[in-house]
C-alpha cells in the first residue's frame, strides 16, 4: 500500500515536525514497507488461534500475603538515635526555614 507524500506532510503537521524532502520521501517508502508487511500478516489464517494477551504465559512471582507478628515499639525505638513518646524524632524537611 503506497502512502502519499500529502499524507506524510499531513501526519508531520499533526506531530509538529519539520521534515526534509529527502525525510518525507524515505518515510513515504518506509511506512509504505510497513503497510505492506502489515497487509501480509492480515493474510495468515488464524481462525484456530486463540486470542493472547502475552506469547508465553505469565505467573505471579510474589509471595502469598501472609499475616505475621511484628516489632513490638520497644524493640523497633531500642536503636533510634532519637526518640519522643514512642516515635522517631526525624529532622523536618518541609517548611524548615533554617
Amino acid at each position: 500500500m503506497k502512502i502519499t507524500r500529502d499524507e506524510v506532510l499531513h501526519v508531520a503537521k499533526l506531530a509538529r515536525l519539520k521534515l526534509t524532502e529527502e525525510a518525507v520521501d524515505q518515510f513515504s517508502d518506509q511506512i509504505a514497507d510497513i503497510l505492506d508487511y502489515v497487509n501480509t500478516l492480515n493474510q495468515v489464517d488464524t481462525s484456530g488461534i486463540a486470542p493472547t494477551s502475552h506469547v508465553i504465559s505469565l505467573t505471579n512471582v510474589l509471595r502469598d500475603d501472609d499475616p505475621g507478628t511484628h516489632l513490638n515499639r520497644e524493640d523497633t525505638l531500642a536503636n533510634a538515635p532519637e526518640k519522643e513518646d514512642g516515635a522517631f524524632i526525624v529532622p523536618r524537611i518541609i517548611g524548615d526555614r533554617s
